[in-house]
């Protein structure tokens, strides 16, 4: 069954009564050079689990279960139930979990399914939920060696962004405190169907044993980091002043501990910039 021919996709659908579902962002593959890519460029081999996000119709869970020893989908629309069991009859290392993947316990979700196995994440990711996922797997330390997922060219632009760099944003900062993110390639809007207005890309994040940053309060961090880029055109010092409750002048004189200029602006600081400011602002609360 060619999961990627539009003509097989629409007899699949009409045999069994389903019909798409605007609200979950369904955009089903029609390339079929894609999902083999990015199961191979996930690291998807021998030795190797995966859990996919998002099933879709099987097309990218075919090609993870190829390769890999297990894999576990959470899916979150039980009208494809009865699709994938046809789909993916001839898999016996697959598994389909029909769940929220945002209400789903994933670290003991893999430790149940996969046990001590090294363990991927892969997924197609529907434009309205990419940096909920995103965020989700990587604030979790998960058990996992790297995610690759598929998503809107101008998210994965941003993604990919380097702190300190004009295009950088909040996001941009999490997935780099986390993760080491890539660009793999650009997928051209008329490889879905429905074809979706945008463009898309798949990006991978090799997650990070150890960022070297030493960050002792994760959550004063990213406070920091959100609420300087909340007002992205002003100096960073206007927002975190309101923010932290902390007076201009004291602000001021942290920023100088910390080796940072008082007229900076969000994406002008780095990583170890957003750290030495964060301990900076820790200590005072000491």
């Amino acid at each position: 069954m060619q999961l990627t021919n539009i003509g097989v996709i629409k007899e699949l659908f009409e045999r069994h009564g389903f019909s798409f579902t605007k609200s979950l962002g369904q955009n089903f593959l029609i390339n079929p050079t894609v999902c083999p890519k990015i199961a191979e460029m996930g690291g998807c081999e021998s030795g190797v689990c995966a859990l996919e996000i998002g099933t879709g119709v099987g097309v990218l869970t075919q090609e993870l279960a190829r390769r890999c020893d297990k894999v576990v989908a959470v899916e979150i629309d039980t009208g494809l139930k009865p699709i994938l069991e046809e789909t993916l009859a001839e898999f016996d290392n697959v598994e389909v979990v029909f769940a929220d993947v945002m209400e789903t316990d994933l670290k003991s979700l893999i430790a149940e399914k996969f046990g001590d196995s090294e363990v991927v994440v892969c997924a197609n990711l529907p434009y309205y939920i990419t940096s909920p996922v995103i965020m989700r797997v990587l604030e979790e330390k998960l058990p996992v060696k790297a995610m690759t997922v598929m998503v809107q060219k101008e998210a994965a632009d941003r993604i990919c962004a380097a702190p300190g760099t004009r295009d950088c944003g909040a996001l941009s900062c999490g997935v780099s405190y986390y993760s080491e993110p890539k660009m793999l390639f650009k997928v051209n809007r008329g490889s879905f169907m429905p074809a979706p207005n945008v463009d898309s890309a798949v990006i991978r994040l090799d997650i990070k044993s150890d960022n070297g940053l030493n960050v002792t309060d994760e959550k004063l961090f990213f406070r920091i980091i959100r609420s300087a880029f909340s007002q992205r055109r002003k100096q960073i010092i206007n927002p975190l002043s309101g923010e932290l409750g902390i007076a201009k002048p004291e602000l001021a004189g942290l920023f100088a501990d910390s080796g940072i200029k008082q007229t900076a602006r969000a994406e002008e600081l780095t990583l170890k910039d957003y750290a030495a400011l964060c301990a900076s602002i820790s200590n005072r609360n000491k």
